[in-house]
């Protein structure tokens, strides 16, 4: 994993998003220099095909899954995927090459260029050999913990090689398989240098009494070895933070949770600007879902929910109306569920593309809600899930928002066990934001609108 601006990327990811940048780069600085060479306009050209023509092609692709590390997709897919690719961003580059004079050849040559790559995407995406992108993991512990290590591990990141699990001298009883377990016989930097381990995971039930062999563990570390506890490899590998393996302590003394007025004024520029944006794109949209929603169920068209927001301050939230007038007349407050019989036609619609949370932009724009943050709750769940779910609080420190990372990375939540899932993912975000971390999840909002996934 790579970490860049406080949020891990799988070293695949990067090398994937960095390779499409660079023939992008030279794609836009050929069909310049090709079109019009070095004169006064020049730089202006460059830099404004490059960013509007990159920007779409990162939205496209994570839309479209092409930066998903784990799939099981062949190589006629993803061309049909590269296909559509190429459709989505026709528009694009002709709007780009259209303010141009004579701007025709320029655009064709972009749209030639932009299919070679696409094609090139998918070549590589198959044709890279799998030994150089993997990574080849110890577990030191035998326990309950690392056995939790060694599923996740398997489950998702088919780039590792899971070497084994080395017992502490202190653990008696295994719950990994017996196949799994490590010679005792030789030590742990011996194993290490054996069997080529590039890190190591502690992932001990019980950490005291000298159970941590420190000394040997230091002697890795300076062989190059990368050591990280339970707690920091579950927030690098599976951006959460688990509720089983952290500690106050962890949380306290570990980096994240930066804030400042610095970071507070660029975040809100950021949603003015994004919010400002989507309304002018979607307005249209937004008017076309209101007539629908009077010509099913009558008035009123937008609902309005008190919910938690920063610092526990109560606010309004604003959405198109996607149920039925009685939906909660004995007044007692439920989940929504998949398949919720309360939901109108037009509102199951709507709620499937999220076009019914296109209303919370202008509670951005007021400052109650962020693009990006945790989904804000009614009080109702508020107050239950702070006491049933550890740390649940700290999610109320930033604003919560339209869209976020629990969204893009969980399904949707419709119970206690969901929203301890989701809440992991919302305390990796209040640790880890950043104006990079909110464009991350911004594009990946556009793959789970596309795709259509979490939405009830």
């Amino acid at each position: 994993m790579i970490k860049i601006f406080n949020h891990y990327f799988h070293k695949l990811t990067v090398f994937q998003v960095s390779r499409d940048l660079l023939v992008m780069f030279l794609i836009v600085l050929v069909t310049v220099l090709s079109h019009d060479g070095v004169n006064g306009t020049f730089w202006p050209t460059l830099v404004i095909t490059f960013l509007v023509l990159t920007s779409s092609m990162l939205a496209v692709g994570a839309a479209l899954g092409f930066y998903q590390r784990v799939h099981n997709r062949s190589i006629g897919q993803n061309s049909a995927r590269a296909v559509l690719a190429l459709m989505c961003l026709v528009p694009v580059i002709y709007a780009v090459s259209h303010r141009l004079p004579d701007g025709r050849p320029f655009g064709l040559t972009l749209l030639v260029t932009t299919a070679l790559m696409l094609m090139l995407r998918v070549y590589v995406m198959h044709m890279t050999p799998s030994n150089l992108m993997r990574q080849r993991v110890l577990v030191f512990g035998v326990g309950s913990r690392a056995k939790m290590v060694g599923t996740a591990l398997l489950k998702s990141d088919p780039t590792v090689d899971l070497v084994g699990y080395y017992a502490s001298p202190n653990e008696k009883e295994a719950a990994v398989s017996a196949w799994g377990l490590l010679s005792m016989t030789n030590s742990l930097t011996d194993i290490v240098l054996q069997e080529q381990v590039d890190e190591i995971v502690v992932a001990l039930t019980e950490r005291r009494g000298g159970s941590m062999p420190l000394r040997e563990l230091l002697d890795c570390k300076l062989l190059g070895v990368r050591v990280v506890d339970i707690a920091t490899h579950f927030e690098k590998t599976l951006g959460q933070i688990r509720l089983d393996s952290v500690s106050a302590g962890w949380l306290i003394f570990g980096d994240g949770f930066n804030t400042g007025w610095l970071r507070a004024a660029i975040k809100r520029a950021f949603d003015i600007v994004c919010a400002v944006i989507l309304i002018v794109l979607f307005l249209p949209i937004m008017l076309i879902a209101a007539v629908l929603i009077v010509l099913e169920d009558g008035f009123p068209i937008l609902y309005r929910q008190e919910r938690v927001g920063q610092n526990g301050r109560l606010f309004n939230v604003v959405k198109f109306r996607s149920m039925r007038k009685d939906a909660e007349k004995d007044g007692q407050p439920r989940w929504a569920t998949a398949g919720d019989n309360r939901c109108t036609r037009v509102g199951r619609f709507i709620r499937k593309v999220r076009i019914d949370e296109l209303p919370q932009l202008f509670s951005v724009l007021g400052g109650a809600m962020s693009m990006v943050g945790p989904r804000p709750e009614r009080p109702f769940f508020v107050d239950r899930l702070t006491q049933d779910i550890p740390y649940y609080a700290i999610r109320h420190s930033v604003k919560p928002g339209v869209t976020g990372w629990a969204q893009v990375r969980y399904q949707y939540g419709a119970s206690v066990e969901d929203a301890a899932e989701k809440l992991q993912y919302d305390l990796y975000y209040v640790k880890n934001h950043s104006l990079f971390l909110d464009i991350v999840v911004m594009f990946e909002t556009i793959g789970v609108v596309v795709m259509r996934k979490g939405a009830q």
